[in-house]
């Protein structure tokens, strides 16, 4: 009798434990509820992305959903789904291997210190350019395609306008016209009190903004090819160096360019494209210091936007 009482005994204790163990995992709205779905503590990376996405082009974006065990964003009846960074409508998922992922990458608030690289990181540089022609696999256009109308040239060319930066002729995707618009009289009004931001304006040669064409050695869309990309250079550089492609041209060590001898805009002036959604390709390893694209979701994930 004693043994049975026992028993009795370990499986209430049992069942207490399991269930304070459950309410740790569930909240408490979930756990009067029955649920398949694995409720987590903290965003996935999956989650954040897409979250960002909504906001940003929440104007395009309809809405968030978990399905199908991955994120998806619903855009003009068409879900995307997240697919490993690679936003994918549904009927593509099965050849997700074909494509390359949007790269939703941590972009820093200030530009890192100047350090030495690694020899790992160096290995990486030296094949940079023979990797990215022998590959295979593309960036999927499908959700830039729909999100800016964009499908083929003629469709691009639609979204079209023509605009003035600086009184200089650019062509853009009509949905940035404003906000470079916006940037260029914050940019005039930094030149008020900073000489080096109107010296700046002054040096100022012909802006590159809309153009059909991929990747520099890659087969994926550039962003000029959509008009959300515009390049702002000086009339002459002076000897120093702004696009790593083109560096690596003569100098096998590009990477070892320093700071002092790229070309790089004022900060106020890369300040003021980020807080309108630009990032600045200055800050990315394969540096290109007069290019700045528009990717605000970038911006949003990184605490900037």
């Amino acid at each position: 009798m004693s043994e049975k009482i026992a028993a009795i005994f370990v499986i209430i204790i049992f069942g207490i434990i399991y269930s304070c163990g459950s309410k740790q995992i569930v909240p408490a709205a979930e756990s009067a509820v029955e649920s398949d779905e694995i409720v987590l503590s903290e965003p996935t990376r999956a989650e954040s992305v897409m979250k960002a996405i909504l906001e940003v082009y929440s104007d395009q974006v309809e809405k968030i959903e978990f399905r199908n065990d991955d994120w998806a964003i619903l855009l003009k009846d068409t879900w995307y789904y997240y697919a490993d960074g690679r936003l994918l409508p549904e009927n593509q998922l099965e050849n997700a291997a074909n494509y390359r992922s949007y790269q939703f990458y941590n972009y820093p608030v200030e530009l890192p210190l100047w350090r030495a690289r690694t020899p790992e990181e160096i290995e990486r540089f030296k094949s940079w350019t023979t990797t990215r022609r022998q590959s295979t696999t593309v960036r999927s256009s499908y959700f830039l395609d729909d999100l800016w109308q964009a499908s083929t040239r003629i469709e691009t060319e639609r979204q079209l306008v023509r605009m003035n930066i600086f009184g200089k002729p650019v062509r853009v995707h009509k949905s940035i016209q404003d906000k470079l618009a916006v940037i260029e009289t914050q940019i005039k009004s930094a030149a008020e009190t900073e000489q080096q931001v109107q010296t700046w304006i002054n040096s100022l040669g012909m802006p590159a903004g809309y153009s059909w064409r991929n990747i520099a050695d890659s087969q994926s869309r550039s962003y000029h090819s959509y008009g959300l990309a515009v390049d702002l250079l000086p009339s002459s550089l002076g000897g120093k160096q702004t696009y790593w492609l083109w560096t690596s041209q003569h100098r096998e060590d590009w990477w070892n360019v320093s700071y002092n001898d790229r070309y790089h805009p004022p900060a106020a002036v890369i300040r003021i494209f980020e807080i309108n959604g630009f990032v600045w390709g200055g800050k990315w390893p394969l540096f290109d210091t007069m290019h700045f694209e528009y990717r605000p979701e970038i911006l949003k994930l990184n605490g900037i936007f």
